[in-house]
């Protein structure tokens, strides 16, 4: 198994990448001053609160509080994880991820040829479609146009067993690897034979929020069963953390500020038939948390549209508790449920668009739908009725972030019981926080080492009046391991930029505390820093810093003649 990536080489990238350039191919920059703006691209507003650093190679939007680096910013905008974000960065650069382990690091590049596989299988498909009249045929009698179909990348697989073992006949192991041939025992044990999983089948290929083809789903014409069926998990689909149709829908879920998740492909390409176009659907799984957070990463509000029977009311339900961590001032999410035996397909179908948007319109509030849930059995006219409500619903509304969103939806609780609830009875099931090295000093002021660090991550340069001091400030002063690293990287690479520095802090808990003092100001009235100002700021909040260490070692010498001192008594007396 492959180590991890080398830090020098993340530094590497960063150095050789510049911000500007990976957001601006992502979203419109406008040169304002010193800096690049836009509207945000992780919340919707009018006014652009986006602001893009190219000295600082940093990123920071003041309405949201998104931040960090280029690597942070595809993260978080294309929902990679971290190791793909340096692989498309090192990619554009024409460089080879290396990976820590041995003597030399090896290259990262084992899932390459799997895309590459799949998206050729993707295009052998869609060329089976255009061979075979029958799925044509089925296609035109659900309503999809050539172009829709196109869009998509529909396809079809051929009946039989070995299509794919004959058009790839040297890429049998990959073609095991990705899930698009299975095997089973022929004549024992000792023989194994590969054959197609997918047979006969309308193909639908599953796309990464990078449009690669990392999946197929496959949906049955006739009778059959199962009516669809996915692709195993594989190195490159984990059907937990992707939803079908991101990929093609995220522009029009930006522009529209929501997203519709559905429960299947047809319902998503249906509604993209008739100019909607902002649907996705999960892969055969629960709606989770990693699937709102993605989803909440591009619009403000997620409708869930489920069926109105049973096993729909089930799903909404898991539903509603993966998302409630995810809620916050901004975010909002609702639930539609339709009518039995009807499906989002069935609906824009027969009564078109405007069907659909009719029937959304009905769509319910997550925190409607939380205390109707909770309340159905419950007797809400009985004093004991409304404890039992209560004591049902604090443990889940204490899962929403804090801010006024989870304050309405305590006032909800408080509007339906008859009384209001104290902020003990409220946090009483909330997690309490971490405790971290760098903490603010009350709500509005910073301590003296958080100031130091706002400083250092900021204007780098100002470490060059420390000439070269190693550990200024006495390890046991708190937070003074993360001061004197970030001076001792500095001091030996002093070109470093701010994305640089908080990079290698990326693994430290106090991780998103520094991203938040490498954007924040310095002053209360908001005013920037200028170089002078920078090292007059930094001299004195290192002097007041050293002032702490020498009290700290005067008590410790203290302690230690009086431990000493109680020694030699004790000592004295035996």
């Amino acid at each position: 198994m492959a180590g991890k990536i080398p830090q020098h080489f993340i530094d590497e990238v960063l150095s050789r990448t510049d911000i500007v350039d990976v957001i601006d191919a992502r979203v419109t920059l406008k040169k304002r001053g010193n800096n690049h703006v836009a509207c945000c691209p992780f919340h919707n507003e009018k006014s652009p609160s986006f602001n893009v650093s190219q000295q600082k190679q940093f990123y920071h939007c003041f309405g949201c509080g998104q931040s960090g680096s280029a690597i942070s910013f595809l993260m978080n905008y294309e929902n990679m994880h971290f190791v793909d974000a340096i692989e498309q960065l090192a990619e554009n650069l024409g460089l080879e991820v290396p990976r820590e382990g041995g003597d030399q690091p090896r290259p990262f590049n084992e899932s390459k040829p799997l895309y590459e596989l799949l998206d050729s299988v993707s295009q052998f498909f869609q060329q089976q479609l255009k061979e075979h009249p029958p799925a044509i045929e089925y296609l035109k009698n659900r309503g999809l146009s050539g172009e829709t179909a196109q869009r998509f990348g529909i396809g079809y697989a051929p009946d039989g067993w070995d299509a794919l073992n004959k058009e790839y006949p040297d890429k049998e192991a990959m073609l095991l690897k990705t899930g698009m041939l299975k095997t089973s025992d022929k004549e024992g044990a000792s023989q194994q034979r590969a054959y197609q999983r997918f047979r006969d089948r309308i193909m639908f290929p599953i796309r990464d929020r990078r449009g690669r083809v990392i999946a197929f789903g496959g949906r049955v014409m006739g009778q059959g069963e199962p009516k669809y069926l996915n692709s195993p998990e594989t190195p490159l689909f984990h059907k937990g953390s992707e939803l079908y149709g991101l990929h093609e829908a995220r522009k029009a879920a930006q522009d529209a500020g929501s997203v519709i998740v559905v429960e299947g492909y047809m319902d998503v390409v249906a509604l993209a038939q008739y100019g909607i176009n902002n649907s996705v659907a999960t892969l055969g799984t629960a709606a989770n948390q990693q699937h709102s957070d993605i989803l909440f990463k591009i619009v403000p509000n997620i409708v869930f549209c489920f069926d109105g029977d049973a096993a729909g009311r089930k799903a909404a339900w898991r539903a509603l508790e993966a998302t409630l961590p995810t809620l916050q001032d901004g975010r909002d999410a609702h639930f539609l449920f339709l009518p039995d035996g009807e499906d989002p397909d069935t609906i824009v179908t027969n009564s078109g668009a405007a069907g659909f948007q009719d029937r959304l319109a009905t769509r319910m509030p997550i925190i409607d739908y939380l205390y109707d849930h909770l309340s159905k059995d419950i007797d809400m006219s009985s004093i004991g009725g409304k404890a039992q409500l209560a004591e049902k619903a604090k443990p889940l509304v204490s899962k929403i972030q804090p801010g006024v969103y989870k304050q309405l939806a305590y006032r909800r609780l408080e509007a339906l019981i008859g009384i209001t609830l104290n902020d003990t009875q409220q946090t009483a099931y909330a997690p309490r926080p971490a405790k971290s090295a760098l903490r603010k000093q009350g709500e509005e002021g910073l301590t003296q080492m958080s100031r130091a660090v706002l400083i250092v991550l900021q204007h780098p340069r100002v470490v060059a009046s420390l000439e070269g001091e190693e550990n200024p400030i006495n390890p046991e002063v708190r937070g003074a391991d993360i001061l004197n690293q970030l001076i001792a990287d500095i001091q030996k690479e002093p070109t470093l930029s701010t994305a640089i520095i908080l990079e290698r802090q990326r693994t430290r808990p106090e991780y998103n505390y520094l991203n938040q003092l490498a954007t924040r100001p310095l002053y209360p009235d908001g005013r920037e820093l200028d170089d002078d100002s920078a090292l007059a700021e930094f001299q004195h909040a290192i002097a007041q810093l050293r002032k702490l260490s020498n009290r700290k070692h005067t008590a410790q010498l203290d302690q230690s003649k009086r431990r000493g001192l109680l020694s030699r008594r004790r000592g004295s007396k035996s």
